[in-house]
Order: C-alpha cells, then structure tokens, then sequence
C-alpha cells in the first residue's frame, strides 16, 4: 500500500487522482472519518474537539491501514501524530511517501478553507515546523507537493522501492533542468536498480560503466548487464582535457550509441568526468551516478555539474548534465581508505553549516566513524544539497552557497597541483579561512575542533605559499568582473554569499593556516 503523508496543502488528494490514474483503489482517509461520523471534519472539531477527532482518527486509519482491498492511501495531515499511527506505517508492505511542500506554500493553499487548523497564520506555521521531523521519521519516499502530475513520472521510482533492501530511502529530485529519482540506502549494488526495466536506468539502450582503477574491479561486477566499460586512473589528476578526449574516442571504439548510457562508478573525479563525457557525447546520452566516496554520495553526484580542471584552474571547463538517477548505496563506504573517507567528512560538516538546524546540531555532535551507520544523514545532506539546486540550477545566486569553503579550498588544491591535498581536506582548511573572513571567531574554532576529532587538516602544509594561493583565488570559475564573490557564514543555517573580499584579508585568513600561524611571514 502506498501511503501519502504531507501538511496541509500538500496535494495528498490530487495525488490520490492521479494513482487513481495508475490503476490503483486509492482511498482519502478524511472521507472514511466522515462517513464513519456522518459529519464533515469542520463538524466533528466544532462538536467534539480535536482530542476526539484524532482518537476517531485513529481507529479509522488502523483499520484502513490493514485493508487489503486498499491499493493507496491519503492521511490527514495530523495522523502521523499518532504513536500508533507511525507504528502502523512501519508494517512491512507499506511505502510511505512524504509529499513535501513549503510552509509559504501551505499557507497560500490553504488560508481560505475552512481547515480547523488554518485559521492563525502564527499557529499554523508553528504545526508546521512540529510535524517536519515526523513526516520525516516514517517516510520512504519524498515527492515535491507542488509538482504538476509528479506520480506519471515517479510511479515506478516509488514502486521500486518494494524490491530493495530494507531501510532503502528515495527522494525525487527537481530543478528546471529535469527530475530524477535518489536512491540511499545499504546493499543497493547487485539490486533490481541495476536489472532491466529499472527507474534508475533509462528506458533503452545498453550500459556502459566509466569507472577508475581502483573501484571498477571491486564493484563493477554488481551493475547488472554491461555492453563495456571505459577506465580511467584514480585521482584528481585524471580530470584533465586529455582524459576526457581519450575517454570519448574510446566510447567511439566501443560502438556507444545515442541510445544507450553510461554507469558512473567512482568518486567525484569519475563523476564529473562521465557526466562531461555523456553530456558531450553525440550531443549527449544519459548518465546514472553511483557515487562510492562521501564526497561524492553527499556532495558532487547532484546537481548536474560535470568538468575538468584546467592548469589554470579547478572545473574550468564543463557543462550542466544532470543525472538520470544517482545511487548511493552507503556500505561502500566501509571499504573506502581511512584517509579517504575522512577526507569526505569535510563536505559534510560544510553541508550541515549551511542547513543549520537539526541537521547542524546531529553533525556537529557526530563521533569518527560514526557515519558509517549513518545512512540517515547521507540522505539528508544529498536532499539539502538537491534543494538547493531546485532553486538555483545553474549556479547563478542562491547555489553559490555550496561553495562555501571551496574558493580558498580549490585555490590550495591548485597551488599543490592536486596531488598533495585530497579535495575534502582542501575543502577543511578552506573552511577555515571563510569562517575567519566570516567573522566568525567561535565558530571557526568549533569547526576546527571538529575537524581534529574527525581527522582533517587544520594546518596548511608549510611549504605552501599564501601568496600563491591568493593569486590563484583570482583564477576561481565564479569570478566576474567585480570580482572572485565569496561565501560567508557568522549562524549557521545563513549563508551571505557573493560577498567582496580584499586580498589582504583573503592572505590573513590563509596565512593563519600556516603551523605557526603566519608569524615571522
């Protein structure tokens, strides 16, 4: 049974329709309390009160819950309330789908009904921010509410879902530039996603794999059917002009078509690179990401963006090609090298700075290791990071954000020529620079402490010039002729970007870095 869950306004009844649609007997829960009452829910609340609608409700969903005959549900938006409710949702059998939508946009839907609960603007936003985290706790899916006929593409997404590993996590990710579902979850390699006929491939075609030397002879084999594969060396220094030639002209051997894709395999370097690629490949194929680092199963494999370095400068050539599906199956992590893994902790706490909130609170508290059983934030931190993009696909304001720490972090990885930093712990000590032009004394040295807990940098290597770095600072992509805009942050959960910064204070914050601090510089 597929059961819709969401606030006020959320679509749950056009949804309803539109499984209808599907050929399923789709029910709206509000209806079986009315006819059970034999009064309508304005009726009930003005009579009996709220304590005797939500006990009526409950005995109306449980029973409906293990009815059979019922293909989909629609429950009022104050059921999950209910410990019993929850528990109910949680029997095998049952997809619970979060259909998400704004507090702005519930409140524009709803102000003129006659909804009991939308009568105070203050009370109604406050019901909100109370059932976020329990729309959250029970859902498996998480559809945008405001979505025009979402279920004609996202059907099958959800109804994968019951061939997968338990615990397995999806959400639809939208932005002008297209949709496509995301997958985290535990044992997702070697599943039906990798089988024909799967949401998370296209419709047609073969698979290629374009993974790296090191990953592809441990996980290749789990991709399902594979007409060829295109390899290229681990590392940064694999994102360059010549590898992407030499990867298409051995597409072109291969015999790859315009109809079939490529399986990205591989951290952020392969998935940027195979995003390039099938971007420019015959005018572009499909490409579906299987990020196997956490940099890029928190981070790189949303979003679109796909490129290569250029000497001069970090992603200097690319394009926007956004995925056809992004698998993120977290026990690959286990396997990653200590210092690879913690190298993706960077991207995480800088993730959890710009979402404040509950999720900066459960980062900033998270022990070494601990991510690995923590699933659950992997597909926090790619559903902000996919947020983020809905609203800003090409990178032209709000997005901007996501680079918080990388402009001094890319400068550094440039300046060593990729090989003495890896990227998240470029991105730790860039950080740290950008708390310090923030401002943000405390702070910085909150992140710092955290950064020593996890294992990241906190001290630029000194052999690195400061000066150097604030030269190639002048080289970031995002500069326009006003100049490189940074990214700041005095809370978080506030992000300022584009903001001016001189380059002495850009050379005081990197020279901070240095062991001693910049003294006798």
């Amino acid at each position: 049974m597929i059961c819709l869950v969401g606030f006020m306004g959320a679509g749950k009844s056009t949804a309803l329709v539109e499984l209808a649609s599907q050929g399923l007997h789709a029910v709206d829960a509000d209806a079986l309390i009315e006819s059970s009452a034999n009064q309508t829910i304005p009726e009930i609340f003005e009579r009996d009160g709220e304590e005797a609608f939500r006990e009526l409700e409950r005995d109306v969903l449980l029973g409906a819950l293990s009815d059979p005959t019922i293909d989909a549900l629609a429950l009022g938006g104050g059921a999950v309330e209910s410990e019993a409710i929850r528990e109910a949702l949680m029997v095998d059998g049952h997809t619970v789908v979060w259909l998400d939508i704004s507090v702005d946009a519930a409140w524009r839907r709803v102000r003129s009904s006659s909804r009991p609960l939308a009568r105070d603007e203050a009370a109604f936003r406050a019901l909100f921010e109370k059932r976020q985290m329990l729309y959250n706790s029970v859902s498996d899916a998480i559809l945008p509410g405001v979505a025009r006929r979402v279920w004609d593409r996202a059907f099958e997404a959800v109804a994968a879902l019951e061939d997968l590993p338990e615990g397995t996590r999806m959400f639809w990710a939208r932005s002008s530039g297209g949709e496509y579902p995301v997958y985290v979850g535990r044992e997702l390699l070697g599943s039906a996603l990798f089988r024909e006929g799967s949401p998370a491939l296209p419709d047609s075609g073969r698979s290629f794999c374009f993974t790296d030397d090191s990953v592809g002879p441990m996980y290749a084999d789990r991709l399902g059917d594979l007409a060829g594969t295109v390899t290229v060396p681990p590392g940064e220094t694999a994102k360059t002009i010549a590898r992407f030639d030499e990867s298409l002209r051995e597409m072109a051997r291969m015999g790859v078509t315009r109809s079939d894709h490529l399986i990205a395999l591989g951290g952020g370097v392969v998935g940027d690179l195979a995003g390039f690629v099938a971007h420019s490949y015959q005018r572009g194929i499909p490409v579906t990401q299987v990020p196997t680092t956490l940099v890029a199963q928190v981070d790189s494999a949303y979003g679109g963006k796909t490129g290569v370095d250029l000497p001069e400068g970090k992603n200097y050539v690319g394009a926007f090609h956004l995925p056809a599906a992004v698998i993120s199956d977290v026990d690959v992590l286990s396997t990653l090298p200590e210092a690879e893994l913690t190298a993706g902790m960077a991207e995480v706490v800088k993730t959890a700075l710009l979402a404040g909130g509950a999720l900066w609170e459960e980062v900033s508290a998270l022990e070494p290791g601990e991510i690995l059983s923590r699933a659950d934030l992997v597909f926090a931190c790619a559903r902000y990071k996919c947020e983020v993009v809905a609203a800003d696909e090409r990178d032209t304001g709000l997005r901007a954000q996501l680079n918080l720490g990388h402009t001094v972090g890319h400068a550094i990885e440039s300046v060593t020529g990729y090989e003495r930093y890896r990227h998240g712990e470029a991105i730790a000590l860039g950080l740290l620079a950008a708390l310090r032009l923030s401002g943000a004394e405390l702070l910085r040295e909150q992140v710092r402490d955290w950064n020593l807990r996890h294992g990241l940098p906190v001290e630029l290597d000194a052999t690195v010039d400061p000066a150097a770095v604030v030269e190639a600072v002048q080289f970031d992509k995002k500069k326009t002729t006003r100049g490189v805009g940074f990214v700041l942050l005095n809370v978080p959960g506030q992000p300022l970007v584009d903001r001016m910064v001189d380059d002495a204070a850009i050379l005081a914050s990197v020279e901070e870095l240095l062991p001693d601090g910049g003294v006798g510089k």
